[in-house]
């Protein structure tokens, strides 16, 4: 499989991280901007921050939590050049959900729905995991 195929992907979650960072900024000037905080009383947290602000900052967050195994196993797969159709598959299947999940926090943020997504999208990731160790340990 080629290397560019599996890359696809995790160019599109790169994308929506760099969409939720520019997001995030764009919504929290607003803010400011507006007067539904003060600068100094978001200093040194975020807890202040209108709850619209911090759905997206918390959206924004999410990407250096569950992402980080997945850039870790296509890492592996790369490296241990373990891929097919189907990791590819799973690849994107990943990032949908995360693109979902992202989606679903930074607007409705509708908190089943939202754990859904992150759920299914946990589930491709072992998945993805799981077929990694399968064909390193097989092979």
């Amino acid at each position: 499989m080629s290397f560019k195929a599996l890359l696809a992907p995790v160019f599109v979650q790169v994308l929506l991280t760099f969409v939720l960072l520019f997001w995030t900024g764009r919504v929290r000037f607003a803010a400011a901007r507006a007067g539904a905080v003060q600068v100094k009383d978001v200093s040194l947290g975020e807890r202040t921050w209108p709850a619209p602000v911090q759905q997206v900052s918390n959206a924004f967050a999410n990407q250096f939590e569950l992402p980080v195994l997945f850039y870790v196993v296509v890492g592996l797969a790369l490296a241990t050049r373990q891929t097919d159709t189907l990791f590819i598959g799973l690849a994107w299947l990943f990032v949908l959900t995360r693109i979902v999940h992202a989606g679903i926090y930074a607007t409705s943020n509708v908190v089943i729905r939202r754990f859904q997504a992150f759920l299914a999208g946990a589930l491709v990731l072992l998945a993805m995991w799981f077929v990694l160790a399968l064909k390193i340990l097989l092979a």
